[in-house]
């Protein structure tokens, strides 16, 4: 689960959440849930086989691990215990990419499943995602990722002018980044932005306020099969944040 709704993370991943686990109880699987809210519907307990309403911390969840392997050992049960964090959000996916990092998942011989934590690394490390944009042949805004303060001053002299945007690695909806219109701006948010990365990480990248902003919600499985799902037309222009603009959507 997601936990508590907050700005950047919406109910949007109760509901994908709950669809989740009604899909996975379908295809015969037992689904042990981690949530911290219990004022959700994916904490119904029709819902789940077991349900935890525990911090989504690595180190909780790591509990929970042991905890259900050791069950399944004692019950005789076959089968594989996996984790998928790609229905909880920003926080899930944070801690699957710590649990990953610190080699308990491996440790432990946890699969993740719906996204690996290759997948998971390119989509929220900043430069990795731009890197895997160009390789496809997209163009890009001019930009670079910087670990200090000094390093992004030095990517603003290359971009050569304000304002810019400042977007912190491994966050969503915003979060920590902004505009900035002067060098004092600039250095606030690069210093706030460190500061809530995780990985201490921000991309500093020119400006396209004022261009005419599109949304396509695309899935894609492994095959490389791709859908559409939803085109979206944001009513405002870039330089206003989609969830304080209308939306008309199919496009």
């Amino acid at each position: 689960g997601a936990g508590p709704i907050i700005i950047g993370q919406a109910c949007e991943f109760d509901y994908s959440g709950t669809q989740a686990c009604k899909a996975l109880k379908e295809e015969g699987y037992r689904v042990v849930l981690v949530n911290s809210n219990p004022a959700t519907i994916m904490t119904d307990p029709e819902f789940a086989d077991r349900t935890y309403i525990e911090p989504i911390t690595p180190e909780c969840v790591e509990k929970i691990i042991v905890r259900e392997l050791e069950t399944i050992e004692q019950s005789g049960a076959g089968g594989k215990l996996v984790l998928l964090p790609t229905l909880g959000g920003q926080t899930a996916l944070n801690t699957a990419m710590s649990l990953h990092r610190s080699g308990v998942l491996e440790r432990l011989d946890i699969e993740m499943i719906g996204a690996n934590a290759e997948a998971i690394e390119r989509g929220e490390d900043r430069q990795l995602f731009k890197d895997a944009m160009i390789r496809i042949g997209l163009d890009v805004p001019s930009s670079g990722v910087a670990q200090t303060l000094e390093e992004a001053l030095e990517i603003a002299g290359d971009i050569g002018e304000f304002p810019l945007i400042i977007r912190p690695a491994y966050t969503l909806g915003g979060t920590g980044g902004g505009i900035a219109y002067n060098r004092d701006e600039f250095e606030e948010m690069i210093r706030h932005g460190l500061d809530l990365s995780p990985v201490t990480e921000v991309l500093v990248e020119e400006s396209l306020i004022g261009w005419k902003e599109f949304e396509m919600e695309v899935m894609r499985d492994r095959a490389d099969n791709c859908v559409i799902i939803c085109s979206i037309e944001n009513f405002d222009p870039m330089g206003v944040h989609t969830g304080d603009s209308i939306t008309v959507a199919p496009t």
